[in-house]
Formats: structure tokens, C-alpha cells, sequence
């Protein structure tokens, strides 16, 4: 094992990949190693040649990594605004997959060094993976060239630890971790947040995705007592939930937030760590009674397919942990497969429930999808007929558009 500073790590690595057009391995999240990043930044050449894996997600990760240099390249999981250039000039490579398709993928493609960040070392010379516990394991148990950066920022969490000498390089850097912000609640999930606090009952366990579906998930607890959290990743107001004493356990693989909520990780004994190769195994999930999973689309149409990656026909998102937790939660004794979306947007002059999506834009078939929530109630679309599915979701869109809904599905039905 070798010490370096960062800047000398980013160094070794452009030597040991330049010359082989080598496949390194960057975690997402708030795993994402900002300092070396901005080595990169400032010295462009050292990215030269080099592909950057991992699985990125929009909204908390910013960098283009393939438009680092002209000649580097990226792959990854989710399409985002912030590195569409370089998907569109052939330099970013979108493999549509689910999280626990990406925990395979990144187990088998062919890499040739990873870089993950740590905790500082404890007394035995063990390094926690922190906040960013997800997908970095699968790697790190290849047999590839690993380096370490400490980061004295990262929680030493309840999770996945390693002996520092099992990596071959090891740098320091004290760069602040990535931090997100979903943003408070706008009057329409506020209103869901109280839909979803009417389905929690003790001894459920809730999964939540990002943005503010996950806030309201999140602020739904509050008041209750005897749950649990079951997820790929954890955001939001969660002090607040554990101080009121709704939660027994948190069970995540990743954290997104700011300094406060890496410190929470770090210090309560409630939140445990594991990868994701656990945390959205479907069998892991269909073995958790009353799992509730809360996720989010883009659109949901009258057959009850949704949209979650495409607008205006372009991709924009990728799948994630969606299906993943969608499929375990219907097979969880006394789960519930929820998509919770405001019924409109731009003031109510756009339905988001709406009479049929293209095909290449269906990222959640029809059986997969169980209730869905709006501002103006719950469709629970379970075990209803074609009929019965369309006249659920017309029922909790934005009135003024459910009309025209009625008729397109008639104008529908006729074809079918």
C-alpha cells in the first residue's frame, strides 16, 4: 500500500490508464470523489483515454466525467441534463438497467482500477465506506487496482468495512462531501404526504425514492411509531422522523443530504449500511412484511403504465431502484406498489395522467404499478379491469382535464 496526496493518486492513475484506454471504476452519490475531480479538471490530459464507470444520478450528481477530455469516455445508468452533450456526441454510454441490474453490471464489465472514499482508518486500521455503501462493494471485490481516498468528512457508519491495506494506493483529501437538497414541499405533495400517512400502519417498512415523493414520504412518518425504513437511499427531514420516535430501524445503502445528515449516519445506532446488492434483491424485499414502496414517474397513462426517464421523447432519467421495489413490494406480505405524482404541471395546464404513453416510453409496465396517489386521492389499480383502471386514474387527475380523459379512453376502448 502507497500513501499519495490526491493530486499525486490522480497522477498514478492516469499513468496505470492512459496508455491502455483503462475502465475505472467512480462512485455515485455522495461517494463521488469531488477532490480528485477537481484534479482532473485543473490537469485534463491526466483523464486522456480513460472510460469512467459507475451510476451516477441525476439530481445529486453534476459531473460529465466523459467531458473531462475529448478522448475520454463514461458509462452509466441514468441520462442526465449534465452530461447529454457528451451523450449526444457518442462520448457517454447509457446502459437502461435497473439499481440491481447495475449491481451485476458492475460485478462483471470488464474494469481495470476503482477509486472509492472512505472514512479515516480506526485503531485496527479499518475504513468505513460511509454515506456511500451501495454499489462501491461488488468492485472492491474484484480483483482490480483499488485506491482509497480518506476523507475525514466521511461518517464511519454501521456498514461495509475494509482493512486500509487491502487497497494498492491511498490518498487524503479533505474536499466537502456532495450534498443534496429535494427542496421543500409544494402544495400538491404536501397534500399526498397525508394520503400516504393514511396507508402506514406499525410494523410497515418504507422505501422511498428521490426528490419530493421522498420528502413526503419521509415527513409522512412523523407521528407514527413502529416503522421502519427499507431503501436504496435516505434523504430528507430524517432527524426529525428519528427524534420523534417513528422509526425502530434505517436500512439504506446510500445518503444524500447535507453535513447534519452524515453526522446522523455516523452517530445513530438505528441506521445501517448495506449494499445493494442486498438492499434491492426482490427476495430481500418480498421477505420484509408490508413493505410500502414510494416512488415517483414523469407521466402515468389510463392502462396504468408510467413514464419515468423520457420528456418530450428524450431521455432524461433512468430507472433506478424503481421496478426493483415496485416488484418487491407487491410481493411483500401486505405490501403496496405506490407511484405518488401531482395530477398537473405548469398550473394545472398539463395532465400527468394522461390517455396512452408511446411504447419507448414505458418505464414501468402496467403490472407493476399498484396505487397511485395525487393531490386528489388514491387509485388502487390492483386486480381492477381495463375499464376499471382507466376510471381510477381519471378519478384522481386534475379535474379540469378528466373529461377529455373520459373521451380519449372511449376513442381507446373502440381500438382494443
Amino acid at each position: 500500500m502507497i500513501r499519495l496526496p490526491i493530486d499525486k493518486l490522480a497522477e498514478k492513475l492516469a499513468s496505470q490508464l492512459n496508455g491502455t484506454a483503462g475502465r475505472l471504476f467512480i462512485p455515485g452519490g455522495p461517494g463521488e470523489p469531488l477532490g480528485l475531480l477537481n484534479i482532473f479538471q485543473t490537469e485534463p490530459d491526466l483523464a486522456a483515454r480513460i472510460t469512467f464507470v459507475g451510476a451516477h444520478v441525476p439530481g445529486i450528481n453534476r459531473t460529465d466525467w466523459a467531458g473531462l477530455h475529448e478522448t475520454a469516455r463514461a458509462e452509466g445508468t441514468f441520462m442526465s441534463g449534465d452530461w447529454r452533450a457528451s451523450f449526444e456526441a457518442g462520448a457517454f454510454a447509457l446502459r437502461p438497467m435497473t439499481w440491481f441490474q447495475a449491481w451485476g453490471w458492475l460485478g462483471a464489465t470488464p474494469l481495470d482500477a476503482a477509486v472509492v472514499m472512505v472514512s479515516p482508518p480506526d485503531a485496527d486500521g479499518r475504513v468505513s465506506l460511509g454515506v456511500a455503501s451501495d454499489l462501491a462493494p461488488v468492485v472492491l471485490a474484484r480483483d482490480v487496482f483499488k485506491a482509497a481516498v480518506i476523507n475525514p468528512q466521511m461518517p464511519r457508519v454501521q456498514g461495509p468495512h475494509y482493512d486500509l491495506s487491502a487497497f494498492d494506493l491511498v490518498a487524503e483529501d479533505q474536499t466537502p462531501l456532495l450534498t443534496y437538497e429535494a427542496g421543500a414541499l409544494d402544495p400538491a405533495f404536501d397534500i399526498i404526504k397525508g394520503h400516504l400517512q393514511s396507508l402506514l400502519t406499525p410494523g410497515a417498512s418504507l422505501q422511498f425514492g428521490l426528490g419530493k415523493a421522498g420528502v413526503a414520504a419521509v415527513q409522512a412518518l412523523e407521528g407514527l411509531k413502529g416503522l421502519r425504513i427499507h431503501s436504496g437511499m435516505v434523504a430528507g427531514p430524517l432527524q426529525a422522523v428519528l427524534d420523534s420516535g417513528a422509526l425502530t430501524e434505517v436500512v439504506t445503502g446510500l445518503a444524500a443530504g447535507d453535513a447534519e445528515l452524515y453526522a446522523l449516519c455516523g452517530r445513530d445506532p438505528r441506521i445501517r449500511f448495506e449494499p445493494s446488492g442486498f438492499t434491492h434483491d426482490i427476495r430481500t424485499l418480498a421477505a420484509i412484511p408490508k413493505l410500502v414502496a414510494v416512488n415517483s414517474a414523469l407521466e402515468i397513462d389510463l392502462f396504468g403504465q408510467a413514464n419515468a426517464e423520457f420528456q418530450g421523447g428524450r431521455q432524461i432519467s433512468g430507472t433506478g431502484g424503481l421496478t426493483d421495489f415496485l416488484r418487491g413490494a407487491r410481493l411483500s406480505e401486505g405490501g403496496l406498489p405506490i407511484l405518488a405524482l401531482p395530477a398537473s404541471a405548469k398550473g394545472g395546464a398539463i395532465s400527468r395522467i394522461i390517455p396512452r404513453l408511446p411504447q419507448t416510453a414505458v418505464s414501468v409496465p402496467r403490472a407493476d404499478v399498484g396505487l397511485v396517489i395525487t393531490e386528489h386521492g388514491i387509485a388502487d389499480l390492483r386486480g381492477l379491469t381495463l375499464d376499471g383502471r382507466a376510471e381510477a386514474l381519471i378519478a384522481v387527475a386534475e379535474p379540469g382535464h378528466r373529461d377529455a380523459l373520459a373521451n380519449a379512453w372511449a376513442d381507446i376502448r373502440k381500438t382494443l
